[in-house]
């Protein structure tokens, strides 16, 4: 159960396009955010950093998902993972390569690209962070600087999102949960503490 409850919908009337947009993009709208309200000017911050960070155009939707679930796994935000993958397969990743996930350093789902860029995010979500001078190089071999600096984003706004969703202890919605249960579970995946 959350330790925080939720603002209910009703209570955040100037935030419905921002919730609409959320409700067509993921399918529903994130516990996270409904928390998240009760913090005065946090929302709209929020979902512009979402949009800086998930659709400039650096790198795909597809990847940045997929950064997204690594350093979320990395961390050990169990609901964030679940997000994280559920929406990579909502944007088309196959939910085969997302159960490969752990082991995208053998797994023939992933190619070298993928592999720099998720073995950076596995490095750059534990605590403390162990991202090294080697993991940017074998990024930058296949993606530029500004590519770099998306690949981190992503990293760091899920920092964020770990931080306040494991320490809230969320309640994670039905959709992202049968998501995980279906796909992450082989990976050791587990709803624990956000659980109704």
């Amino acid at each position: 159960m959350s330790r925080v409850p939720g603002l209910d919908r009703s209570e955040l009337v100037e935030f419905e396009e921002g919730l609409e947009l959320l409700e067509q993009v993921m399918g529903f709208v994130p516990n996270s955010v409904m928390t998240m309200a009760r913090v005065p000017g946090l929302v709209p911050a929020f979902q512009g950093l979402g949009v800086a960070t998930l659709y400039n155009g650096l790198i795909s939707i597809e990847l940045a998902q997929m950064v997204a679930l690594m350093a979320s796994m990395a961390s050990g935000c169990r609901y964030c993972q679940a997000h994280t993958g559920h929406s990579a397969e909502r944007v088309g990743v196959d939910p085969d390569k997302l159960e490969a996930i752990w082991e995208f350093e053998t797994s023939d789902y992933f190619d070298e690209a993928e592999r720099a860029a998720l073995r950076l995010a596995f490095h750059a979500g534990q605590v403390p962070n162990v991202a090294s001078d080697a993991d940017f190089a074998a990024c930058r071999k296949h993606f530029s600087d500004d590519q770099v600096a998306a690949i981190v984003g992503v990293c760091a706004f899920f920092g964020f999102l770990n931080r306040w969703n494991d320490t809230m202890a969320t309640k994670l919605e039905d959709s992202p949960k049968e998501f995980a249960a279906r796909v992450l579970t082989t990976g050791g995946w587990e709803v624990g503490k956000h659980h109704e």
